[in-house]
């Protein structure tokens, strides 16, 4: 069976950057995950993914925050996408030249 996407999204969040959000319901966990989703989440500013959630087969469920990537602990879509966007609000004040 194929994969059903859930989510496909494009976000402007700052004028010079986007959220890409894809979120499939999958039949079987990817290798690495426990759930039934595949998903990846990218924050790309000036054209360069500056954040990334995803759950690529064999690595499981992470993100990846500038230069480190770290375990994400995933409950569900409503809360994977919360979270990201609470890291981009996060990212914009780090970043914020004010």
């Amino acid at each position: 069976m194929k994969a059903e996407e859930l989510i496909r999204r494009r976000v402007a969040v700052i004028e010079n950057g986007f959220a890409d959000i894809v979120v499939w319901h999958v039949h079987k966990p990817v290798p690495g995950s426990t759930h039934n989703f595949k998903y990846r989440l990218a924050f790309v500013v000036d054209g360069q993914c500056v954040l990334r959630y995803d759950n690529e087969s064999g690595k499981g469920d992470h993100r990846h925050l500038g230069g480190r990537e770290e375990p994400y602990i995933f409950s569900d879509p409503r809360q994977l996408t919360a979270d990201f966007f609470d890291e981009i609000k996060r990212w914009q004040h780090e970043h914020s030249h004010d």
